[in-house]
């Protein structure tokens, strides 16, 4: 059983890891003095993972669309009582979320951490799914897909992720589709627990001024499984070309004001855990360079009322696709697209500037030093860093060695206009 610490000088934090013999890797961070407390068990399972080869298979499994945010659901229940009356008892707020990689369940407490921390290993632990429960949940999720599928944000986002990938899952919903969700059984939601509910696959991550001693210790004794698998899961993912679907997909929904998304999809993939970190922290800051509210683009687009202050940017990387995304509301989404051409064109001739870059660069430094106040956010970024193989004390190195010649030449090869979508929901027409 090895046990580590790992600090992080600029970041005068440090962190304990221990991984156990079943694989689980825990990760404690005191944080003394704190009077909020924070837990994630997490799973490296999310919604892109529909088609894989169990360890010690050969065969590909295939699963229904949006089965690992059902099985999340479905995590909640027990024979007896309910997991959210627990933490409430316990006076803490637990919640869980799904996303396209992870699965992630976690609490937040100023009081009685152990015996939440108790609650949180066991109920994960504990699958209990029945053909009844099952049948009974597709009515709840049915509900929240449609839901979502009138949600004019939701809408916006995800159809700009279909007219930019041909094959890969991300551009399907989180929570599959009502038919898709039909589909899935009881022994669907047991061979995908068992897959990827596997300790190795997963991390506890703790935060907080509580004793980590005694947090290893319950851990420990609370774990279902004690042997651990060698082999790993291998993900099947289709292969995705650089091209997008289409380059304006447009919707009208219950809105006053179009909202549109603009992204431009990208296709510097499969890189180095270095180098993914890397070019996320370079794109950041090339889009608040380019897109934040400091920008030239920015006041001219709000000068002449062509956005508002919902307009926001994005970056998503992950290892095997990644896009920046910009947008809000705007009453004519098209001209914002040809002035964010414009734009990228004529500093694509007279380079980016460097006064701007260091400014920027200073500002994204203070601002993640400051994140660590935040026991969530260490936590849930943690993860989010952990399952692509990079630690999150890099982090802050990596921007601090950050140079304005990587940060000029991704500019060139990244914002291409064949690879960049407008996504449009306009107001419904009432004529």
């Amino acid at each position: 059983m090895s046990v580590k610490t790992i600090e992080s000088k600029l970041l005068k934090e440090k962190m304990i890891v221990k991984e156990l013999p079943n694989g689980l890797k825990v990760f404690f961070m005191p944080k003394e003095g704190y009077t909020k407390q924070y837990a994630i068990f997490a799973t490296k399972y999310g919604s892109n993972e529909s088609e894989f080869i169990i360890p010690g298979e050969s065969e590909v499994t295939k699963v229904p669309d949006g089965i690992a945010h059902f099985l999340e659901h479905k995590l909640f229940e027990e024979e007896e009582g309910s997991i959210f009356e627990k933490f409430s008892e316990l006076g803490s707020n637990v919640n869980a979320y799904t996303n396209f990689t992870s699965t992630c369940y976690l609490f937040s407490s100023t009081d009685r951490f152990y015996e939440n921390l108790e609650v949180l290993m066991n109920f994960v632990q504990s699958p209990y799914f029945t053909d009844e429960n099952v049948e009974k949940e597709k009515g709840i999720i049915g509900q929240e897909i449609k839901m979502y599928e009138d949600n004019p944000n939701w809408r916006v986002f995800f159809n700009g992720l279909k007219a930019m990938y041909h094959h890969h899952p991300v551009k399907v919903d989180i929570a599959g589709t009502v038919e898709s969700i039909s589909k899935i059984t009881k022994e669907d939601l047991y061979k995908c627990y068992n897959t990827f509910y596997d300790p190795s696959n997963m991390i506890v991550f703790i935060v907080g001024d509580v004793d980590g001693e005694k947090v290893f210790s319950i851990i420990e004794k609370l774990q279902k499984k004690e042997e651990k698998v060698e082999a790993e899961i291998k993900r099947i993912y289709p292969k995705e070309p650089d091209t997008i679907v289409q380059n304006i997909i447009e919707e009208r929904l219950d809105v006053s004001i179009p909202l549109f998304n603009i992204a431009f999809k990208d296709i510097e993939n499969n890189l180095s855990p270095n180098e993914l970190l890397k070019k996320n922290i370079g794109t950041k800051i090339l889009l608040d360079m380019l897109f934040g509210e400091s920008s030239d683009l920015y006041k001219n687009l709000y000068e002449e009322g062509l956005i508002n202050d919902t307009f926001e940017n994005e970056y998503t990387g992950k290892e095997d696709y990644a896009y920046s995304m910009l947008g809000g509301e705007s009453k004519n989404p098209k001209k914002v697209l040809d002035k964010v051409f414009a734009y990228i064109e004529k500093l694509k001739k007279t380079g980016l500037n460097k006064e701007d870059f260091e400014r920027i660069k200073k500002k994204h430094m203070g601002q993640h030093l400051s994140y660590y106040n935040s026991v969530e956010f260490i936590a849930t970024t943690f993860v989010a860093y952990h399952f692509k193989d990079i630690h999150i004390f890099d982090y802050i190195e990596a921007l601090k060695d950050m140079e304005f010649e990587r940060i000029q030449k991704r500019f060139i090869e990244h914002f291409d206009e064949k690879r960049c979508v407008l996504s449009i929901i306009s107001p419904k027409s009432f004529e």
